[in-house]
Formats: C-alpha cells, sequence, structure tokens
C-alpha cells in the first residue's frame, strides 16, 4: 500500500475502537485516533534508511512492540505534567504503537510481496495477493473506507 492506503486502512480498524473508547473517555479516542494514523506509514521509514531492506525488520512484530515500547514510555513520561495516571496514559500509548503498526502490516499482507509476520523465526512472507501495492483504486478505496468508518463511528458516539 501506499500512504493513502495506510492512513485509510488504519482509520478503518481504528473506528470501531475509537467508537468503543469516546463512550469512557472522547480525549483518549480522539488521542489514539491521532496517533493511529501518525504511525501509519511509520514502517515504510525502511525506504529512506541505508541498508535496510524494505519490508524487513520494519515490518515485524518486534518493531511493533519496539514502537510500542517507546510510546509507553513516552506516555508515562507525559502523564503527571497532564494530570493523568502514569498507568493509564503508558498503557494508552503502548496500545497505540502496537496497533498503529500492525495496521500497516496487516494492510501490507493484502499485497503480493506480504509481510514476514513470523520473524525472527521465520522470514517467511505472507500474504493475500489480493491487490498491488500501487493500485491507486485499492489506496484511495481504502482512504474513503477509512473516512466514512470513522465518520459513522463519530456520529455513533454522539447519538
Amino acid at each position: 500500500m501506499h500512504r493513502t492506503g495506510h492512513l485509510g486502512f488504519s482509520a478503518l480498524v481504528y473506528a470501531p475502537v475509537g467508537l468503543a473508547l469516546a463512550g469512557e473517555s472522547p480525549a483518549l479516542a480522539i488521542l489514539g485516533y491521532v496517533g493511529v494514523l501518525s504511525l501509519a506509514s511509520l514502517p515504510d521509514v525502511d525506504l529512506r534508511l541505508p541498508l535496510v531492506r524494505h519490508r524487513g525488520v520494519t515490518h515485524t512484530l518486534p518493531f511493533a512492540f519496539g514502537v510500542g515500547l517507546a510510546l509507553w514510555a513516552a506516555g508515562r513520561t507525559l502523564a503527571g505534567p497532564l494530570g493523568l495516571p502514569p498507568e493509564t496514559l503508558g498503557t494508552f500509548g503502548a496500545f497505540v504503537g502496537v496497533f498503529g503498526v500492525c495496521a500497516h502490516l496487516l494492510a501490507d499482507t493484502v499485497t503480493p510481496m506480504g509481510v514476514p509476520w513470523l520473524w525472527p523465526l521465520s522470514g517467511r512472507r505472507y500474504s493475500l495477493s489480493l491487490v498491488r501495492a500501487d493500485d491507486t483504486l485499492a489506496n484511495y478505496g481504502l482512504f474513503a473506507l477509512g473516512a466514512l468508518a470513522t465518520a459513522a463511528a463519530a456520529a455513533l458516539a454522539v447519538v
């Protein structure tokens, strides 16, 4: 997928989570949405890193957990100045980190190149081979679906 498709897919899969969170904490629901969308293309940083193969280490579960760990630490650090419990914001940060990266991996799983889900145990790539990553219709279609799912979740949260 390209950036547009990743943004749309991330919004699509986060919409039900955001809706569930909105009842308890609308602020966390929105913060999560912003966080997940901010991470939508993070694994593709490998395209700009020398000596790092595309869809290699940045497209793995250990990378997702590493991002989650970094956001856990950031959440715990920022909780105090924001007047929130460190456990709450730390746990939420970890969730957003892992969820955001995994959403990217799921979107790439539908392409022929696939993702090495079991790395480092196995380098085998898993793929559904449904659409090519550069398929314009798939990328903009996912973006539209993500926007619709987000609008529906927001409307349901208000009701």
